[in-house]
């Protein structure tokens, strides 16, 4: 599978801010890209680089093998969907659809001809005489993305298009966005503070923090084994608990220390013995059971059902959080046991947080 998008060695400073440190990414043709991590990690700082609204300050970018460096952003033939939508609100939405063609010197028929080709795809035919103000939020989202639809362009670049939304439709427009994807056997390049919404909708998952790729891979690799304990806190909802301890004299135990609750747990693998650790354990897997049943047994501080699971949370330092699926046993001011399963346990360095 050829690369459309490839990125070797890229930095970009503002002044003395180093926003992107040694990005290398490559990207398959046909392959959906999340770019994920918190607000201030380099990600819109990225996608803005391969689109020429910034430019690099060391390294290469190419373009389905052709050179970006300084190559304008008209010229790259990147398509990018804005999370304010950026429609003309004096133009009709086949006006907003047909603009970047007529410009381009497509004649008025054939212009309209596609306009009305990607309205059908996108569900938007009804509405292609009516103007931005009179659509909805996921319509003028839709509008966006068939603006860039209709050009056919190398790559789609997609900057948080859905945070304007509501739960319920950013659920629904995800799904669209990744049909179309399919659909148009397209590259997409999508940036998202939602790690769910990385999760569900890419194949290739790209996690930055502080201008740097943590870690990049299939989403359930990251979830299943995360490069370190940054990545592991960030992968998964609820986050990843994260409890100190210490190898065994042994290096096939850990005493794990929860404040109250102190306790010696099996490994499945050897550690070196004595050293300082950080157990991390996802809350989905903690079984709750009767107290003095389980692998170590804790106080019940609140409990949250939302009818489909159960979000526990123990009065331990730090606060450990189990899930239990359906409405669950646990209650407020109650022991439970609480079953952890060795193979399990992600181990991360007490220093650096890299994987063990």
């Amino acid at each position: 599978m050829t690369n459309q998008i490839e990125l070797s060695g890229v930095n970009k400073h503002y002044g003395a801010f180093h926003a992107l440190k040694n990005i290398n990414l490559s990207i398959a043709k046909g392959t959906f890209v999340a770019l994920v991590g918190p607000s201030g990690c380099g990600k819109s700082t990225l996608l803005r680089s391969l689109a020429g609204l910034e430019s690099i300050s060391e390294g290469e970018l190419k373009i389905a093998g052709e050179l970006m460096n300084n190559v304008p952003p008209r010229k790259r033939d990147v398509a990018m969907v804005f999370q304010s939508y950026a429609l003309y609100p004096h133009m009709t939405v086949e006006e907003n659809l047909t603009y970047s063609l007529r410009i381009r010197g497509v004649a008025k028929a054939e212009a309209k001809k596609a306009a009305e080709e990607v309205a059908a795809t996108t569900g938007l035919s009804h509405l292609l005489k009516r103007y931005p103000r009179e659509l909805s939020g996921g319509q003028r989202q839709r509008v966006a993305m068939s603006r860039a639809i209709i050009r056919h362009p190398k790559a789609f670049l997609f900057d948080e298009p859905l945070s304007n939304l509501d739960a319920a439709l950013r659920v629904h427009m995800r799904k669209e966005i990744r049909a179309l994807h399919d659909r148009l056997h397209a590259t997409s390049v999508y940036v998202t503070h939602d790690q769910i919404e990385a999760m569900t909708m890419a194949d290739h998952v790209v996690v930055m923090r502080e201008g740097i790729i943590e870690q990049q891979g299939k989403p359930l690799d990251l979830y299943d084994k995360p490069a370190n304990k940054f990545v592991a806190g960030f992968i998964g909802s609820p986050a990843m608990n994260f409890i100190p301890a210490v190898a065994g004299e042994d290096g096939k135990s850990l005493t794990i220390d929860l404040g109250s609750v102190k306790q010696k747990i099996a490994l499945d693998h050897q550690v070196q013995p004595g050293r300082k650790v950080t157990a991390g354990i996802r809350p989905e897997h903690i079984g709750v059971t009767a107290p003095g049943q389980g692998t170590f047994d804790v106080p019940v501080a609140v409990v949250e059902s939302t009818g489909s699971s159960t979000f526990v949370t123990a009065a331990t330092t730090p606060e450990l959080t189990i899930v239990e699926t359906g409405r669950g046993t646990a209650r407020a001011g109650e022991t439970i046991g609480a079953v952890v399963d060795p193979s399990q346990l992600h181990l991360f360095d007490d220093t650096s947080g890299a994987r063990i």
